[in-house]
């Protein structure tokens, strides 16, 4: 592995939206990770071969040239062997710098010094071949009549300067990109694209996470309670012979909160509500529990117009509320209320739901209901939102609160 914080394999093929002209079969080595063992395999085998022709025909041109064999099969290997150490000094102590696994910054600026360092070798193992092939060849150009350094007319000392400038320039230029100048732009847009790469997938994980909550939540709101709707149309039912007004306005309450339901259950837009209509289902569900349950149910629902604009994840705070009915007020006889307040703290959007019930109960803070609220907080803003269940500070009952960060994601 690498250093660098995200520790991606040295040896293993760079991911599609990573990877940079890595599909020609001369451009193969650059689907591994620059400065890697098989990066720097592949790389010196393709520039060893090239390398090989061309020391061929120079040896060739040579060896015509001082018409001697043995001279130019020297300087065949020699060209041969001096361009592939100039191709890949730099590359190979850049190479063993990035699997000595260093913390990032350092290895960057080690590779650097690597490639750098590689070039300033090539520059003396260019000298010392030129040298020993010029050697190599003056007997045979002597031989042939043709003129040698020495022999050749002078040069005026301005057209010498530009020429040595030049010369210069052309090997740094050469020893830059063909002894690892480009190799090392390559390593650091690699960086880039491995990070975009790494937060591309950070993205996706949390836009399919957030994507299941949104399907989970979209079940969740297509059902119904069985329990509920049969348990208020069999008070409808007990109630048609006993009291027919009370009954009518059971199902009158019910249709109400039917209508303010089963709307956001046909699109996409059920899944993204707001703190508003959030507090309306609340409102005509209590509405029918107070109807079926003969009045002894009071409840409030507070909240400043601003804050019902605010984006507020869709079931949550109905399930706070009807946990409140069943495990709260239905178990403790006589006259319950339950009341609802939100409000805007230093960025937070903080939703109670109150009841005087029964109080806290062993295992409800672990029912299936409560659990998902949890889990679909913890999916759409991580560790930004919070769930708390505590006792009232009436003195009984039991306070639920939601807090959300405002403007984040619904």
């Amino acid at each position: 592995m690498s250093g660098s914080r995200d520790n991606y394999l040295l040896g293993d093929p760079l991911p599609a939206d990573v990877l940079v002209g890595g599909t020609t079969v001369l451009s193969r080595y650059r689907r591994y990770p620059v400065f890697g063992l098989r990066w720097l395999a592949g790389r010196s085998l393709l520039f060893c071969s090239v390398i090989a022709v061309v020391a061929v025909f120079i040896g060739a041109g040579t060896g015509i040239a001082v018409r001697d064999v043995a001279v130019a099969s020297k300087v065949t290997v020699i060209q041969f062997v001096a361009f592939s150490l100039m191709a890949t000094l730099g590359p190979a102590l850049a190479t063993a710098v990035r699997h000595a696994r260093w913390p990032e910054a350092r290895e960057r600026k080690a590779v650097v010094m690597a490639v750098l360092a590689g070039m300033v070798l090539s520059f003396f193992v260019d000298r010392v071949a030129s040298s020993y092939i010029e050697q190599l060849i003056r007997p045979g150009m002597v031989a042939a009549g043709l003129p040698t350094a020495e022999q050749m007319a002078p040069v005026a000392p301005l057209l010498k300067a530009i020429g040595l400038a030049i010369n210069v320039a052309a090997l740094v230029l050469i020893y830059g990109l063909f002894g690892g100048g480009l190799a090392l732009r390559a390593y650091f847009s690699e960086r880039r694209r491995w990070d975009d790469h790494h937060h591309a997938r950070e993205v996706h994980a949390l836009e399919s996470r957030v994507h299941e909550a949104d399907l989970r939540l979209g079940v969740l709101q297509a059902q119904v309670e069985p329990h509920f709707l049969f348990n208020t149309l069999a008070s409808v039912r007990a109630l048609v012979r006993q009291d027919p007004a009370q009954a009518e306005a059971t199902l009158d309450a019910l249709v109400d909160f039917l209508r303010a339901t089963i709307p956001k259950l046909r699109d996409d837009r059920g899944l993204h509500a707001t703190l508003g209509q959030q507090l309306d289902i609340c409102a005509s569900y209590l509405v029918l529990m107070q109807v079926r349950m003969g009045g002894r149910l009071t409840y409030t629902v507070r909240a400043e117009e601003p804050l019902r604009a605010l984006p507020f994840p869709p079931s949550l705070l109905i399930t706070l509320v009807e946990n409140a009915i069943k495990h709260g007020i239905e178990p403790r006889p006589g006259p319950g209320r339950i009341e609802i307040d939100a409000s805007r703290d230093d960025g937070v959007l903080r939703v109670q739901v109150r009841d005087d019930g029964a109080g806290l109960q062993p295992g409800l803070s672990t029912g299936v209901g409560l659990a998902n609220v949890r889990e679909q907080l913890a999916a759409r803003y991580g560790t930004s939102a919070a769930f708390a269940l505590t006792p009232n500070t009436a003195g009984r009952g039991v306070c639920a609160e939601i807090r959300v960060p405002v403007g984040s994601p619904e």
